[in-house]
């Protein structure tokens, strides 16, 4: 008897399932729907497969309208939906190259300065985003690095005519005009920066995520403002 139990749980436990088999008369009922959208414009267009040329063309455009979205600014999302770093890099450059060869740093060939302006803008950048984040914020890191750098664009602007009018002397009228254009830059820069986050931060906590701004946007001008070429 043991052995016979034995053998029953040898058994494989579907052995009799391979004696049913399906007759072929019966139909086999349904239908196999393969669904098939109409081609969006993402799969009939990839960057990977345009030229370098256009790509180039492309994002220069992007940056060139986040510009003037900058000088004009209004509530728009282009600013926080398609978000890109190369506009900032491109403007903290430009202006380290400017701010080079004060008369602060002319013994240095103006090292420090590049490298404070650097240090300024991008760890000054991180420090207003995480302050926001902290507070409340609903828009991405990158977002907000992306608003802040792009309106330097003002206080470059107000570099360039500074320079231009250094160049006729470094006199009271110089200093007086250099200071209207500096602190118009400077309001320019802030109100635009306020324009593009204020939605994104809670109504009672504004004035704490503007007035770090301030201060950035200050010491920029600041540092324009007290700029003078070396001998």
């Amino acid at each position: 008897e043991k052995m016979a139990e034995v053998d029953e749980l040898s058994k494989p436990m579907f052995a009799g399932l391979s004696d049913v088999s399906i007759s072929r008369d019966i139909p086999v009922e349904g239908e196999i729907n393969v669904p098939v959208g109409t081609p969006s414009h993402d799969d009939e267009y990839s960057t990977l497969d345009e030229p370098v040329k256009d790509t180039i063309l492309r994002d220069l455009k992007a940056v060139g309208k986040k510009f003037v979205h900058v000088m004009y600014p209004k509530k728009s999302s282009t600013l926080l939906r398609d978000w890109d770093l190369w506009g900032p890099l491109l403007l903290c450059v430009t202006l380290a190259l400017m701010l080079q060869g004060g008369s602060v740093d002319s013994k240095e060939d103006g090292g420090p300065q590049f490298a404070e302006v650097f240090v300024i803008i991008w760890f000054g950048s991180v420090i207003i985003t995480l302050n926001s984040k902290l507070l409340g914020g609903t828009i991405s890191f990158f977002q907000s690095l992306c608003v802040l750098g792009y309106c330097i664009m003002p206080l470059t602007v107000a570099m360039v005519v500074c320079r231009l009018v250094l160049l006729g002397g470094s006199g009271m009228v110089s200093f007086i005009v250099r200071l209207i254009v500096v602190t118009a830059s400077f309001s320019w820069s802030t109100f635009a920066s306020t324009a593009f986050l204020a939605d994104s931060q809670p109504s009672n906590r504004k004035a704490l995520v503007v007035y770090p701004v301030f201060l950035f946007y200050f010491v920029i001008g600041w540092m324009i403002l007290t700029f003078s070429p070396s001998a």
